[in-house]
C-alpha cells in the first residue's frame, strides 16, 4: 500500500468525501431532526482523548461536538488522503488510536499486522448491522452483486491476532461498517430532454464533446467497464479484478472515444464535477451523489439517474490501532459503540449516504426524513441544509427511489485489482492520448 503506483489509483479515491466538509451547507445535517439519544456523560478528571485518522468521509465538527457531550471523548481528526492513511497504518501504527477506512484498502492494511481485530461481542449494536454488510444482502433477504471488494467478502478475520480474512462469519471483525453509497451517472435533464436508462449513453455520439468520466483509476476503470458491457461489447466475470486483455480492452474503446472527442473532461474531484454540470459544459458525466445534490442547491436540475445495468458501490468503517491498549482501547469501543448509535447515523443518512445501523439511524430522523431519505417517499416538507438552504422542495422524490431499491440494484463494489499496477499504467495512457 506504500507502494508509487498506489497513490494514482488511491490517494483521491475518498476526495468525494474529503469534500464534505467544505460542501457541508450543501449537504450537510438538515435541519429539524427527531429525537436525539447519546450516552450519559459525567465529567471526568482525565480527559479521554481518541486520535481519529481518516479521509474526511465520517468526520465533522458536529460529529466531535456531539460524541463530547454524549460520551466526554475527544476526537482529534487526522485527516490525510487514502495514500497517506495507508502508509500511516504501515509505518507509524503508533500515530493513530481510530482508523477510518474503505473496506477496498484492507486487502493492503492487514498484511501489516498493524490492525487490531475488533470483538463483534463488544459491538452493542453488530448483530442490528444491516446485512448488506455481514451477508451481502438487503435486509428483505435479497442478494446484491457482489464484485469487486464486497464488504462481506473481508469483514471477517480467522482470529484475534490473524492476517488471514475468514470465508465464514467470526467474532473478529476488520472494520465495523458506518458509511456507503451506490453511485451512478448524473446528467443535465433539461439539456437531454428525454430518458436516459444505460450506462451506455455515456459514449452516445450524441453527447460528443458533452461527456465526462472521473480521472480515478480504480475507480473510473470500473465506471468504464460497467459502459462497455452495457454496449454488449465485453461481459466482465468481475468488473473489480480484470485480467490484463480486460483491461487492454476496456482502455482501447474508452481511447477510441476519447480520440472521437466524445469527452469534455476528466475530473478528478468534487468541485470539478459540479462546476462542469452546472455550467453545462457536461450534460452527462460520472458523478458523486452530494455533487448532484451541490448542483441542483444552485437551481441547476441535475439528476442522479437510476440505471437498468445497475450501481457501483463504496463502502467504509471504522478500525483500531494494534498499538491501541488499555483505556484507549476501551474508549475506542466506547466510540464507535456511540457512533453506532443513531445521531451520527442519521446525520450522515441526511448527507445522501447510508448507515449502517438503520433502525438507531430511522430513531434520531423526523417521518418525513426517513420517509424521503430511506423510503422512496415524496417529502412532505422541504429538505434543508442546517444553513436552511432548501436541498429539495416539498413534492420531491430521492432519485433512484428507496434503500431497497438502490442497493438492491449495486453491481459491483470500488476495488484493488490484482493487475493494479498494469491497470493503472494503461489508464495513464488513455489520459494522455
Amino acid at each position: 500500500m506504500i507502494m508509487s503506483n498506489l497513490s494514482k489509483t488511491m490517494n483521491r479515491s475518498v476526495s468525494r468525501r474529503a469534500m464534505l466538509k467544505g460542501a457541508a451547507g450543501a449537504v450537510g445535517l438538515a435541519a429539524g431532526s427527531g429525537a436525539i439519544t447519546g450516552f450519559p456523560y459525567v465529567k471526568s478528571a482525565e480527559p479521554k482523548v481518541l486520535r481519529y485518522l481518516g479521509t474526511a468521509v465520517n468526520e465533522g465538527d458536529d460529529i466531535a461536538k456531539k460524541c463530547l457531550a454524549d460520551t466526554g471523548i475527544k476526537i482529534e481528526y487526522i485527516t490525510v488522503t487514502t495514500d497517506d492513511v495507508t502508509k500511516r497504518v504501515v509505518t507509524q501504527p503508533n500515530s493513530f488510536d481510530v482508523l477510518d477506512t474503505e473496506y477496498f484498502a484492507l486487502k493492503k492494511l492487514i498484511p501489516s499486522g498493524n490492525i487490531l481485530a475488533l470483538d463483534a461481542k463488544k459491538i452493542k449494536e453488530f448483530d442490528n448491522i444491516t446485512p448488506v454488510f455481514t451477508k451481502g444482502e438487503l435486509p428483505n433477504g435479497k442478494k446484491i452483486g457482489g464484485q469487486g471488494t464486497a464488504p462481506w467478502k473481508v469483514l471477517y478475520l480467522e482470529g484475534a491476532n490473524s492476517k488471514r480474512f475468514a470465508t465464514k462469519p467470526t467474532e473478529f471483525i476488520t472494520l465495523i461498517p458506518t458509511t456507503y453509497n451506490a453511485d451512478t451517472l448524473g446528467i443535465r435533464p433539461d439539456l437531454i430532454k428525454r430518458p436516459i436508462s444505460s450506462w451506455a449513453e455515456l459514449l452516445n455520439p450524441e453527447f460528443k464533446g458533452k461527456a465526462a468520466i472521473l480521472n480515478i483509476p480504480s475507480i473510473g476503470i470500473m465506471d468504464a467497464a460497467l459502459v462497455v458491457e452495457a454496449t454488449g461489447q465485453h461481459k466482465y466475470a468481475d468488473k473489480g479484478n480484470m485480467t490484463k486483455p480486460e483491461i487492454d480492452l476496456t482502455i482501447k474503446l474508452m481511447t477510441e472515444a476519447k480520440k472521437a472527442g466524445q469527452f469534455r473532461a476528466f475530473w478528478k474531484d468534487f468541485n470539478e464535477s459540479v462546476n462542469l454540470m452546472a455550467s453545462g459544459e457536461t450534460i452527462i458525466q460520472s458523478m458523486w451523489s452530494p455533487a448532484v445534490t451541490k448542483v441542483r442547491s444552485m437551481g441547476i436540475p441535475c439528476t442522479y439517474q437510476p440505471l437498468k445495468e445497475g450501481y457501483r458501490s463504496w463502502a467504509s468503517g471504522f478500525c483500531v490501532s494494534k498499538a491501541a491498549t488499555g483505556q484507549k482501547l476501551e474508549w475506542a469501543y466506547e466510540f464507535v459503540n456511540w457512533f453506532l448509535s443513531g445521531w451520527a447515523g442519521a446525520y450522515l443518512n441526511r448527507q445522501g449516504y447510508y448507515s449502517a445501523v438503520l433502525s438507531t439511524a430511522k430513531a434520531n430522523m423526523s417521518a418525513d426524513e426517513w420517509g424521503f431519505w430511506m423510503e422512496g417517499k415524496t417529502a412532505v416538507s422541504d429538505i434543508k441544509a442546517p444553513d436552511g438552504t432548501v436541498l429539495e422542495k416539498a413534492g420531491s422524490k430521492r432519485d433512484g427511489g428507496s434503500y431497497d431499491d438502490r442497493m438492491g440494484s449495486v453491481v459491483c463494489w470500488n476495488a484493488i485489482m490484482d493487475e493494479n499496477d498494469y491497470m493503472v499504467r494503461k489508464w495513464n495512457e488513455f489520459i494522455a492520448a
